[in-house]
């Protein structure tokens, strides 16, 4: 007999259970049938490499040894007797820890040819070189051919970029007049936009590893140089330095790689790439050797001309300092493994990093290059960039959500003038459920703003909580923003007085609060609104406000 669950016959308090409740079954010797690697043909393997690498890579990695998801390797599967049945209900109805349900998303056959793909060895991808990287680097329009100045009357500042995930688009959207300026091809799947630290050019970074440079100040905004670097990628920046040590605003770029694992420099105006590093490297604990050291976060300093990155598995946080790109300068701080997202705190001092398998948050202080402090928050923390702002009875507070837990946890980031508070946890805020990704807010608004994401409870994941900063004892207010999707990111406008939040869906939409009143101001819907995911607006991004 074998273990099987049928799509949509389980709670939400089921599929939390549901790893539980296997394991008991196979401690206790329940006959759960293991196959046999399940042979794949040709077709299904070149289908599910496709849908590991679309779906499944940037929790578990490329090579299935895990970071903020398990080790799903054929041989640790196959340690614990999970066989087709099995992996195809953890696929279908999620679990507890953070891993959503992919029942409705992927269809019967897509994950029963998945589940039969991961009890296979990882197939490892090639590498990829600086040469081929530039054999892929298409300049569109030169710098010399560009607007001088805005060829346009708009508050550019106040644009918002909108990935459009799935079409492989990203749509310019005026912030003031919520019209759609311009849609603009930049690949598949792209995962952020950043913009350059004069905010003139968005660069948006695709998870197949292509960016491409969109230009605002056209007439209708364009991209104007594209170029791949990688097979898989999630982070991108520019260079934001303007001060003693020289100018170095918009100059240079930086990607960073999942696979292969490294980072690349480029040509902040033409994205020409200039230097390849790569980030393969041994553990911080253990020194052991690690083949896949992932770029998962990057910060651009303001107060001094750095990169800050995280190098995942292995346990760094580096920061590379641009000045003299031909005698590279990066120091490796030693934090914890797994650090996958973070930010700045309100003075752009201190770096704040997730090390969400650990459970923990680390803080490295940009100026003398040393982590200063960790500290446990909740299960699976996912701060996004994270989100800042002033407590009537702690001060200077900082916050993250959780993936495993409903939880926004709260601790102090002002060393200065609130010591006795720093690094710690001061409040824990309850919200709906886990599978948070994104906490959010603003210098100048009156409220903060947890999504739910990744819950497997479809009520709960399109779903919103938000609490005052000058109130937070006071429960947060929790409603519905859709009845399909999942509702996903939160973004201001320039003026920090509207929240802007996606359905992510393949017929989606954009929905506009205001802030002090928590009512919905506007709803875009439209045909071009295909799996809106992260949107970004100009100003808050080239300042790293949040």
């Amino acid at each position: 007999m074998l273990v099987q669950f049928k799509r949509n016959a389980v709670s939400a308090m089921e599929r939390m259970a549901l790893p539980v409740a296997l394991t008991i079954l196979m401690a206790i010797g329940f006959p759960c049938k293991v196959n046999a690697s399940p042979d794949l043909t040709p077709e299904e393997l070149a289908k599910a490499k496709g849908l590991f690498f679309n779906r499944c890579a940037g929790c578990h990695g490329t090579l299935r040894k895990g970071a903020t998801g398990p080790n799903i390797t054929d041989v640790n599967l196959k340690q614990k007797n999970y066989d087709t049945n099995i992996i195809k209900a953890f696929i279908t109805n999620g679990t507890g820890g953070g891993m959503p349900s992919w029942n409705n998303i992927l269809s019967e056959e897509e994950i029963d040819i998945l589940a039969r793909f991961l009890q296979e060895a990882p197939p490892v991808p090639p590498e990829f070189s600086l040469a081929e990287m530039k054999e892929s680097w298409k300049l569109i329009v030169p710098e010399a051919q560009r607007p001088k100045k805005p060829e346009h009357n708009k508050n550019w500042q106040n644009f918002f970029g909108v990935v459009l995930r799935d079409a492989g688009k990203v749509a310019i959207l005026d912030g003031d007049s919520k019209e759609v300026i311009s849609i603009v091809d930049t690949g598949f799947a792209v995962h952020i936009l950043r913009s350059s630290a004069s905010g003139r050019y968005f660069y948006s970074i695709g998870r197949d590893g292509k960016a491409t440079m969109i230009d605002l100040w056209m007439a209708k905004p364009d991209k104007v140089a594209e170029v791949k670097t990688c097979t898989e990628a999630r982070s991108i920046d520019s260079s934001k330095y303007k001060g003693k040590k020289g100018n170095f605003e918009d100059k240079l770029a930086i990607i960073g790689c999942y696979w292969p694992p490294h980072f690349v420099i480029l040509d902040g105006q033409t994205l020409e790439p200039k230097k390849v590093v790569s980030t393969r490297s041994y553990t911080y604990d253990t020194g052991e050797y690690h083949p896949e050291p992932r770029v998962a976060a990057i910060i651009s300093a303001h107060h001094d001309p750095e990169w800050i990155i995280n190098v995942k598995e292995s346990g760094y946080i580096w920061a590379i300092d641009y000045t003299d790109i031909k005698n590279l300068k990066i120091t490796q701080i030693e934090t914890e493994r797994f650090m996958h997202d973070g930010g700045w705190d309100a003075s752009k001092r201190y770096i704040m990093m997730a090390a969400n398998m650990r459970n923990k948050m680390v803080v490295v202080d940009s100026e003398t290059k040393k982590q200063v402090a960790q500290f446990e928050v909740g299960n699976k923390p996912h701060p996004g960039r994270g989100a800042n702002w002033t407590d009537p009875e702690f001060g200077p507070v900082s916050a993250t959500p959780h993936l495993g837990e409903g939880l926004v946890a709260v601790w102090g980031s002002d060393p200065k003038g609130h010591p006795k508070n720093a690094w710690k946890v001061v409040r824990k805020i309850e919200t709906l459920g886990g599978g948070s990704l994104f906490v959010k807010t603003h210098p100048k608004a009156k409220h903060v703003w947890v999504d739910h994401t990744l819950n497997p409870d479809e009520k709960i994941r399109t779903s919103v909580c938000a609490f005052g900063k000058d109130s937070p004892n006071e429960k947060p207010q929790c409603w519905q923003v859709a009845d399909h999707g999942r509702v996903v990111h939160f973004e201001y406008n320039k003026a920090g007085d509207e929240v802007w939040i996606a359905v992510w869906d393949k017929v989606g939409e954009l929905v506009i609060y205001d802030d002090k009143t928590l009512k919905e101001k506007t709803r875009i819907k439209a045909d071009w609104l295909v799996t809106p995911t992260g949107h970004f607006n100009v100003y808050n991004t080239m300042t790293d406000t949040y």
